[in-house]
């Protein structure tokens, strides 16, 4: 096993935009010229990749939809843990350390790669965080296996981080690479799981597909009464103190309902969920300002199946719900996908 190497291309390309060097903004893939060349081999899409995998979240969309993964990764152990002991898959560890040439051919490579350097509650220096840099190790996978498809996921402050340089380097690096592209924030809100939670898609593609025809249709979310654990392990509610100190700054006017309180220390409460974070205090979100979220419950406001197993302890799942994507919205996405290409 070879140790990679960034891109130099793809690293120049985008410490170049990044740096103002480039001036103007670039085209989206439903904006290029209809002339330019398709890719005349392409057939349906079946195999995929999930980098940085977390506990799959694109695995579970992806094989909803028929498709097949032939390889994942991701660095944290318990979540590989997790990923294995659901999917039978092995999921490799650094992506730094996989040699390009040793993945699988796959039609459609799927990551979630590290949102903390794009994030609000990170310091949002992108490019300028060592995890921000990951994103051209899926560039280097991408240049050695050429896949159909690419669709990736990252938090919606991408979008504007740097004055919008560090998304117009991540969409020249693809398009210099051979790849249309175009992107698009979603909210899970919209489709079915009962959580504020707004991610940018980012989908290239090798041939023209057009303007990428983005779920829209807003599907009924489901209500937090059907979320909820009937009897919660008693050591998920507060202390009497917070309870009290909650009730007394805030007055519900839906119940059930997730309390949250942001930066700043203000409570608000809604009958969904805002944003599940891997890194938050233990008491950001409480159900009616009594008690925490269970392990259970945030994976079911990400959307995973019942029947998907936990085996990490709680504040290993807790991390991993956070970490990862809401499946019915990549399953949109990917059903999408698969109907256009």
């Amino acid at each position: 096993m070879t140790t990679s190497i960034y891109s130099p291309e793809a690293i120049a390309l985008a410490a170049a935009l990044t740096q103002n060097k480039k001036s103007g903004k670039l085209k989206k893939a439903a904006d290029q010229p209809t002339s330019r060349p398709a890719d005349q081999g392409s057939k349906r899409l079946k195999t995929f990749i999930d980098l940085f995998c977390g506990i799959g979240g694109f695995h579970v969309a992806a094989s909803n939809l028929g498709m097949e993964c032939v390889f994942a990764c991701d660095i944290d152990a318990e979540a590989r843990r997790a990923y294995q002991h659901n999917f039978g898959i092995h999921a490799h560890g650094d992506i730094t350390s996989i040699n390009a040439k040793d993945i699988p051919d796959h039609d459609l490579l799927c990551a979630g790669f590290p949102c903390q350097p794009f994030s609000v509650i990170g310091s949002r220096q992108g490019f300028g965080d060592p995890r921000g840099t990951l994103f051209f190790e899926i560039i280097r996978i991408i240049e050695e296996k050429q896949p159909k498809v690419v669709l990736l996921e990252n938090v919606r402050q991408l979008a504007s981080i740097n004055k919008g340089k560090t998304l117009e380097s991540i969409v020249y690096a693809l398009e210099h690479i051979g790849y249309y592209v175009d992107y698009k924030i979603l909210n899970a809100l919209n489709f079915g799981v009962p959580q504020k939670r707004e991610r940018i898609l980012i989908l290239a593609t090798r041939k023209y597909i057009g303007a990428f025809p983005w779920p829209d249709k807003k599907i009924p979310m489901k209500p937090l009464s059907q979320i909820l654990e009937k009897n919660p392990d008693p050591k998920h509610y507060v202390s009497g103190k917070i309870k009290r100190s909650r009730q007394q700054s805030h007055t519900p006017q839906v119940r059930p309902a997730i309390w949250h309180e942001n930066k700043s220390g203000n409570i608000s409460s809604h009958p969904y969920s805002c944003a599940l974070r891997a890194g938050a205090s233990y008491n950001y979100l409480l159900v009616d300002g009594e008690r925490r979220l269970t392990p259970r419950e945030m994976l079911r406001l990400q959307g995973y199946p019942d029947t998907w197993e936990i085996v990490c302890s709680g504040s290993q799942t807790r991390k991993q719900a956070g970490n990862s994507v809401p499946v019915p919205m990549i399953q949109a996405v990917i059903e999408r996908i698969l109907n256009v290409y």
